[in-house]
C-alpha cells in the first residue's frame, strides 16, 4: 500500500477528566488566561504538521465556543467507546491516520498545557520508528509511532502509546526537549501551575 510522506499530530482529548473536581471539565479550565486545551492547540497548531487530529469523546469541542477548535485547523475524531480507556482513542486516531495513509503520527496529552511546539517538532523529525520526548531525562508525550507499529497498539485499557515503549524498547529513540511535562488530573494541579 501506498503512504504519504506525511506525519500527523494526536491530541487525545476524550476522557470524562473525572479526579478534577468542579463544574468545569478540566481542558476547559482556565490556565494562565486560556483553557487548558487551548495551550495544546496552539503548541501543535504552531508545530506545522500535515494534519491533526482532536480526539473527542466527553466534550462536543465543535460546540465549545471558548476553544474555537477549527481556528486551528484540526479535524475531529470522535471516540464513540472513550469510557473504555485511552487506547480506545489512540485507535480511533490510528483509524484515520492509517485511511489518510500518514507515515506516522506523533501522539501528545490534551492536558499537558507547558510542552511548547518544539518538543512537538523534534519528535516528530526523529528518524525513529518509535520516537519519546525526554524531559530531564524523563520520558514523557509526545510519542512518535511509525505506521509499522500501529498494530501493536492495545484495543482498550488506559494505556497507549506506554505500552508500546515497554513492548519494544529496542526500537525507543529518545528526544530531549524543552518545557514541563506537567499535566493537569486535579485542581490542585490546576492551582499549583497556574
Amino acid at each position: 500500500m501506498l503512504r504519504n510522506d506525511t506525519v500527523a499530530a494526536v491530541i487525545l482529548a476524550a476522557g470524562l477528566g473525572e479526579r478534577f473536581e468542579g463544574t468545569t471539565h478540566k481542558l476547559l479550565s482556565s490556565f494562565r488566561g486560556k483553557p487548558v486545551l487551548q495551550w495544546v492547540l496552539e503548541a501543535v497548531s504552531n508545530a506545522n504538521f500535515d494534519e491533526v487530529y482532536l480526539v473527542s469523546g466527553a466534550i462536543d469541542f465543535e460546540k465549545e465556543a471558548s476553544l474555537n477548535v477549527f481556528d486551528y485547523g484540526v479535524t475531529i475524531v470522535e471516540n464513540h467507546n472513550f469510557e473504555d480507556g485511552q487506547a480506545t482513542s489512540l485507535r480511533s486516531a490510528i483509524a484515520v491516520a492509517e485511511h489518510h495513509k500518514h507515515e506516522a503520527i506523533v501522539v501528545g496529552l490534551g492536558d499537558m498545557p507547558l510542552i511548547p511546539s518544539s518538543a512537538w517538532v523534534a519528535v516528530s523529525h526523529a528518524e525513529a520508528l518509535l520516537g519519546v520526548a525526554t524531559f530531564s531525562g524523563n520520558r514523557r508525550p509526545p510519542v512518535k509511532i511509525h505506521h509499522e507499529l500501529w498494530p501493536l497498539i492495545p484495543i482498550s485499557g488506559d494505556e497507549g502509546a506506554r505500552s508500546l515503549l515497554r513492548l519494544r524498547p529496542d526500537l525507543v529513540h529518545e528526544v530531549p526537549c524543552d518545557g514541563n511535562p506537567v499535566d493537569i488530573d486535579t485542581r490542585g494541579d490546576l492551582a499549583r501551575w497556574s
